[in-house]
Order: C-alpha cells, then sequence, then structure tokens
C-alpha cells in the first residue's frame, strides 16, 4: 500500500496501456468542464435573473441546486459505477448533462433552469467518481498515475478559477444562454472520444444493491450540503439550518452502521481506519474551506468594493489557479523525493501563509490587488501542493475495487470544505463588516440594505449616485476590506491545523507506490 520507495515493480511497464495520456486527456476535458460549471453561472446570473424574472427564492434554488445533487449522489453514484462500470456510467453521465444543458439553452421560465440545474448535478455526479476510477485503473504504474493524479487535481481547481473567467467573455456577447450551451460540443466530444479510448473497469463485488443505504446517504448528504450553504444564508440563529444538519447527523449515522454490517456495503466506510487515508481527507476539506471561502470573498470584493465587472474580478483571482496548476504538476517529482508529510505539511504551511498576507499588510498600510495578488498566488501554490499530495495519498491507501468510494469521499470533501468555507467564513465576514460600519446618514430600507451585504450597499451607492454615494462605496469598501481580512488569517489557522495533524500522524517515511490489494 505504503512504502519507502515508489519504484515500478519488475514487469510492470509492459502492462502500461498505450492509451493511457489519451484516457488522461480525455478525463481531463471532461473534468475541466465540470469544474467550470459550479462557477460559470455565477457571471450569467444577473442576465439570466434581468431575463426570466425569477422570485428570491427561485433565485437561490437555481444557484444551489446543482451543488445539492451533485454532494447527495456522489457515494451512490461511486458504487454505481464499482458496479456497472466506470466508462458505462461516465458515457451515461455525460448524455444527462448534454440533455440538461440543452433544456436550459431552452428555458423560457424560471422553474425550467432550476430542473436543468438539478439534472446537470446528476449529470455531473456520475461522471466525477468514474474519473479518478478510471485513472486508477489505466495507470498501473504509481509515479504515472501519481502524476495522473496531480492533473486532475490542477484541472478541477484551475477550472472552478477560469469559470468567471469563461463565463465573462461568452456572457457578455451571447447571453446567459451561452454558459450552458458551451456545456454541449464539450460533452458530444467526450462522448465520442470517450467511446473509442476509454476502458472499462468495474468492481468485482457481488450481493444486492443496497437501496436502503442509497435512501439514507442521499437523505444525509443532501441535509448536509442543504444545511451548510443555509447557514452561510440565514446565519446562526436560522432553526433550519440546524434541523437540516441534525436530520444529516441521524441520517449518515445510520448509513454508517448499517454498512458496517453488511458484507458487500454501498461504500466501504472501514476506509477511515486507514491513518494516511482519513489525515488526507481532512486535509483536502479544510484545504477546501479555506480556499473556496477565499475565492468566494475576494470576487465579492473586487466586484462591489473596487467596482469592476464580472470579467475583471475573474481575471483578478487568476493568480490563484495559475499558482495552483503549477505545484500540482510539480508535486509528484517532489513526492519522490521528500516524505508525504514534509510536502503535504509545506503546501498547508504556504495556504497559510498567503491566507495570512492582507491582514499583515493592512497593519501597515492600506491592502491594493499587489498585496492580494501575491496572496491568491501563494495561496494557489500551497493549495496545488497540498490538495495533489493529499489526493494521490488518499487514493494510494485505498484498495483498487474501492476506488469509486474513495473517489466519490474525495469529491465530497472537495465539494462540501468549498461550501463550509463560505458559508462559515462568508457569514463571519458579514459580521465583522456590520461591526466596522460606522455610523450612517441613511434610515429605513436603504440603512438596513447596505448593513445586510456589501453587494447590497453597492446597489445603494449606485442608487443615490453623486458624491454621496460614492463617499458611501468608500466607506462600505473600507468596512468590508477590514472584516474580510482577519476572516483570512480564520483560514489561515485550518490550514495550520492541519498541517499540525499532517506533521503529527503521518508517518515519517510514509511514501505512495502502487496498491495492488
Amino acid at each position: 500500500m505504503f512504502s519507502r520507495s515508489a519504484r515500478p515493480r519488475a514487469g510492470q511497464a509492459q502492462q502500461r496501456d498505450p492509451r493511457r495520456w489519451i484516457v488522461l486527456a480525455i478525463l481531463s476535458g471532461s473534468l475541466l468542464l465540470l469544474a467550470m460549471d459550479t462557477t460559470i453561472l455565477n457571471v450569467a446570473f444577473p442576465s439570466l435573473v434581468s431575463d426570466l424574472r425569477p422570485g428570491s427564492v427561485e433565485q437561490l434554488w437555481i444557484i444551489d441546486i446543482y451543488a445539492l445533487v451533485l454532494s447527495g449522489l456522489l457515494v451512490t453514484a461511486g458504487a454505481l459505477g464499482d458496479r456497472l462500470g466506470r466508462k458505462r456510467l461516465l458515457m451515461i453521465g455525460f448524455v444527462i448533462f448534454a440533455f440538461a444543458s440543452l433544456a436550459a439553452v431552452f428555458a423560457t421560465q424560471a422553474w425550467h433552469v432550476i430542473a436543468a440545474r438539478a439534472l446537470l448535478g446528476v449529470g455531473g455526479a456520475t461522471i466525477m467518481p468514474s474519473t479518478l476510477s478510471i485513472l486508477r485503473h489505466t495507470f498501473t504504474d504509481a509515479r504515472e498515475r501519481a502524476f495522473a493524479y496531480a492533473v486532475w487535481t490542477a484541472v478541477f481547481g484551475g477550472g472552478l478559477a477560469l469559470g468567471p473567467v469563461v463565463g465573462g467573455l461568452l456572457v457578455q456577447d451571447f447571453g446567459w444562454q451561452s454558459a450552458f450551451l458551451l456545456n454541449l460540443p464539450v460533452a458530444a466530444l467526450a462522448i465520442a472520444l470517450g467511446s473509442w479510448f476509454l476502458p472499462e473497469s468495474r468492481s468485482p463485488r457481488g450481493g444486492r444493491w443496497d437501496w436502503w443505504g442509497v435512501g439514507q446517504s442521499i437523505v444525509g448528504m443532501l441535509a448536509l450540503a442543504g444545511g451548510i450553504k443555509q447557514l452561510g444564508k440565514s446565519g446562526f440563529a436560522d432553526p433550519l439550518p440546524w434541523a437540516l444538519l441534525l436530520l444529516s447527523a441521524v441520517a449518515l449515522t445510520v448509513f454508517v452502521r448499517r454498512q458496517l454490517r453488511l458484507e458487500t456495503p454501498l461504500l466501504q466506510v472501514r476506509l477511515f481506519t486507514n491513518r494516511s487515508f482519513s489525515i488526507a481527507a481532512v486535509a483536502i476539506f479544510l484545504g477546501m474551506v479555506g480556499l473556496g471561502a477565499v475565492l468566494f470573498l475576494v470576487t465579492q470584493w473586487f466586484q462591489y468594493a473596487e467596482g469592476y465587472s464580472p470579467l475583471e474580478a475573474g481575471i483578478r483571482v487568476l493568480p490563484a489557479p495559475l499558482g495552483l496548476m503549477i505545484t500540482a504538476v510539480l508535486a509528484p517529482s517532489l513526492m519522490q523525493r521528500f516524505p508525504i508529510r514534509h510536502i503535504l505539511g509545506l503546501g498547508l504551511v504556504a495556504m497559510a501563509a498567503g491566507l495570512a498576507l492582507p491582514w499583515t499588510v493592512e497593519r501597515f498600510g492600506e491592502v491594493g490587488y499587489p498585496a492580494l495578488a501575491a496572496s491568491l498566488a501563494i495561496l494557489g501554490l500551497g493549495v496545488g501542493l497540498a490538495m495533489t499530495v493529499a489526493s494521490v495519498t488518499l487514493l494510494a491507501a485505498t484498495p483498487a475495487h474501492e476506488t469509486g468510494g474513495a473517489a466519490a469521499i474525495e469529491e465530497t470533501c472537495y465539494e462540501l470544505g468549498a461550501a463550509l468555507g463560505v458559508a462559515m467564513l462568508g457569514s463571519l465576514a458579514v459580521g465583522l463588516y456590520r461591526t466596522h460600519l460606522p455610523a450612517l446618514d441613511l434610515s429605513g430600507p436603504e440603512l438596513n440594505a447596505v448593513r445586510d451585504s456589501v453587494g447590497e450597499a453597492a446597489h445603494v451607492a449606485q442608487t443615490l449616485g453623486g458624491p454621496f454615494g460614492q463617499s458611501l462605496l468608500d466607506t462600505v469598501s473600507r468596512a468590508y476590506t477590514t472584516a474580510v481580512t482577519p476572516t483570512f488569517v480564520v483560514a489561515a489557522v485550518l490550514a495550520l491545523t492541519a498541517a499540525a495533524v499532517v506533521w503529527r500522524w503521518i508517518p515519517r517515511n510514509l511514501r505512495p507506490t502502487e496498491n495492488t490489494h
């Protein structure tokens, strides 16, 4: 499973699939589409709202339904791919994805978009675990597999940040429908190339399909994702998110206890008894808490406090994905030279340094874009290093026939970590923003709107216009900047906590090698 050396065994080179690099390219394109689809709607959303006029509740569902369905179905989809075949499920997922995108393009009412986004979540859930499972099956050499996982991490992280950039380029000329229309040629190409080049693989497990487990996992994961997202919207005083989190705790506890009793479980929860697996999952989760919160808060800062367009804001976030892609590609070679705990710990410490930089600069003067760009770049370098090493460690600690479940766990850590970062740290930033707002010469609905969020404040300032509106915008910009920097420090503490866990619990000489279980 793990050893002090990552050398392939004799005769292994003859077993390498000659199509493996083509497979990596196809799966990377597939993942890039999914990652971009997670964030591309943020840019298209104002145009969509102006066109379809959804109500406030409908707007929330349009934004949230994709991630909710995706998170809720990952565990089930991972197990289904193990049984039916990963390639088959991937192809089915892309058919669903293409059909849902086409439905969204021709949507004329808000509920059409909600239904289409839900279907996109179904398609995404069937595609994502299959990509990692197919990579695990295709790349039999440990070093090549580590590189393939590194590319996977780089593409996923880069796609999240590139979504607003690509969306901005499309939406400003072709409308919000282009955000969905982009999916169609990519999905068609993936289906055509995937049918020809991708290998089929499945897990040799028997037994009956656990329908009760499917229901418990879907209810538990949907309630967990919904509770986390609702915390970010309504705050800690609202009983609804706590009710959802309680439901999630009950459903997932019952699910885990059931899986431990079954001979052929839907998800092998005993994977968490492996220390390296568990620590890697925690590192991914905490890393995404920080990255998800920063991308959300910085994008808001660029658009509302600085007045940039969505495209301009997306471009200014690029130092993070660029740094991520650089270290993600370098991580496999570093893992061959140094112990995992050193590389993973270094990545998490770099994340903490990037997150703490704006607060440090603020002690000496105003925080401008150069400081934020440096912060994003350092953060991206740390995330690329830490997430790649954690992914390789997690999957190397997994028996080959449980890769689908492990991939589902990993992607759940990505999705829920980012959602929790936005919910918890976003709520903290809003609270600090209100604390730092001075007395304002406003009253009634206008004052409530300014105190509600920096986005609402920017809208009020634009409506008022003139010198007073500009003065109001400058005031809320300073309050938001003062609120965001300590929020980043909290995220930095989480990254340092993960680094301490890594240094304390991962063995000194642990290095990944091929898992033959």
